[in-house]
């Protein structure tokens, strides 16, 4: 294919490297990114970029070969550098367009280096106006990379999401049965990577809300005052954040509650944000990571994503006509990434009242939800929870700001048609990355410069976006029939 024939071209993933940056890996779509400081990435990124990098010559101590070498290598993915030139569409697109996201991003990265201190000072003197100069600013500040996946393919998969509206209370009352919950007190958290491999018992402590394998101990510690056993062969390590969610539960720490035990013991030590009528409309809100919830009287609540409960996203896929997933996936250790191939049937974005279309997947919808636990009420009668067997489950927290995005992962709010959502462990937050894909349903070339502000439980592998596409009807229809290569 060739960049005179745009609408042609598959899905691409670039990453812009900043030339003079010290960090680790950098991916994105078709467009550019930049080795920035160390510290620049999530903190999962930088440090499996930097243990993973390889190239035609060592980098420094501590740096990168992003924006130094040709080509480079992750766990997860290959970069190759290319011209600007060679990027489709990149000299047409609108560049002040994605600006405002590119310096909201720079509210984040100044703090993580001097480097990025001093770029984001040179972008405040840029026309904001200009295109022209906004151009020349990514070509003298970045260096654009073509992101493979770990097969080294260049194809990979556009999706979209929305800010979905429902209708709820901030009083329990039906219809308004399931509850939004907020981040729950209980949550304990340890870092992926600083257990011990294998899968045996370890000892550990809990330091405020983390927790700390505790090296030299074994099992028959485990009666020292503030010891917890800590079985590895129960936990899930591939978490975007590399972070575990834990409880505690007598002299043991167990991964947190999954969505069935949620639904039917209840959540005692997380707040109760509203209620909402529909738990199907509530489990959609969770997979898009943010929502607005529409009282009675015409107050908005907005709420965005606070937590996750540590448990991998397993949906359960709608069966096309020949018996496959109408979501192609792969599985991937506990979590699956989707999958785009020539006979997906979801390309139409065609979906029946049995399935819901969200974020590139067609779900099964539930026969019927029946009621939950809602903590501080005695329930009526048997509770059979919401039949959504998905065991992932997203906790919220309200957001202050009544206008503009929702606030992503990257702690800034999202830019309508200039935010994508990505895997964080390829692409790090907050960097440029210039995506070619095409329209839903017109089949018409999108080619622009948007910025990773977001993540997602459903957006995994390195040759994967998911594009935000605002609030309301318009932008819920085109971000449900987008999946694009």
């Amino acid at each position: 294919m060739t960049a005179s024939q745009p609408q042609q071209q598959p899905e691409q993933r670039l990453a812009c490297a900043l030339r003079w940056a010290v960090a680790a890996a950098i991916a994105s779509l078709a467009g550019c990114a930049a080795p920035p400081p160390a510290a620049t990435g999530t903190g999962a990124a930088t440090t499996d970029a930097a243990g993973s990098t390889t190239a035609s010559r060592p980098p420094p101590d501590g740096s990168s070969v992003a924006g130094q070498a040709r080509t480079f290598s992750t766990q997860l993915a290959t970069y190759t550098s290319v011209g600007f030139d060679s990027v489709p569409g990149w000299a047409r697109d609108d560049f002040s367009e994605s600006w405002p996201a590119f310096l909201g991003s720079c509210k984040v990265l100044t703090g993580r280096g001097a480097e990025w201190k001093e770029v984001c000072a040179r972008a405040l003197k840029v026309d904001g106006k200009s295109s022209t100069a906004i151009r020349g600013f990514f070509e003298g500040e970045f260096s654009a990379y073509q992101i493979r996946d770990d097969d080294r393919r260049p194809d990979g998969v556009v999706t979209g999401y929305f800010e979905p509206e429902i209708a709820g209370a901030r009083q329990y009352g039906a219809p308004f049965i399931y509850p939004v919950y907020g981040q729950p007190e209980d949550m304990l958290f340890a870092d992926a990577r600083k257990l011990p491999p294998g899968n045996g018992t370890v000892a550990a402590r809990v330091e405020g809300r983390n927790v700390v394998v505790q090296t030299g101990l074994s099992t028959r510690d485990m009666g020292a005052p503030g010891l917890y056993a800590l079985d590895l062969s129960a936990i899930s390590r591939d978490t975007l954040d590399r972070k575990v969610r834990l409880r505690v539960e007598g002299k043991q720490l167990l991964p947190y509650y999954t969505r069935e035990e949620i639904e039917t013991k209840g959540a005692p030590n997380a707040k109760v944000l509203a209620f909402v009528s529909s738990a199907t409309a509530l489990y959609e809100m969770q997979i898009q990571g943010s929502g607005r919830i529409r009282m009675a009287n015409g107050d908005i609540v907005r709420v965005a994503y606070a937590e996750q409960n540590g448990q991998p996203f397993r949906p359960t896929l709608a069966q096309a006509s020949n018996g496959k997933p109408r979501s192609p996936v792969k599985v991937r250790g506990s979590s699956i990434e989707l999958q785009l191939d020539d006979g997906d049937e979801d390309d139409t974005g065609a979906v029946d009242s049995g399935t819901i279309r969200t974020r590139g997947f067609t779900l099964v919808r539930p026969v019927a939800s029946g009621p939950v636990v809602v903590p501080g009420r005695r329930a009526a009668g048997a509770v059979s929870g919401s039949g959504i067997k998905d065991p992932s489950y997203v906790f919220f927290k309200e957001s202050i700001s009544p206008v503009g995005g929702p606030v992503g992962a990257f702690g800034v709010p999202l830019s309508a048609g200039r935010s994508i959502a990505v895997d964080p462990r390829s692409t790090p937050l907050g960097y440029p990355v210039f995506v070619s894909t095409r329209t839903p349903g017109s089949g018409a070339p999108m080619q622009r410069l948007t910025i990773a502000q977001d993540t997602g439980g459903a957006i995994r592998g390195a040759v994967r976006a998911d594009y935000f596409f605002g609030n309301g009807q318009q932008a819920a229809t085109n971000a449900r029939r987008m999946k694009e290569r």
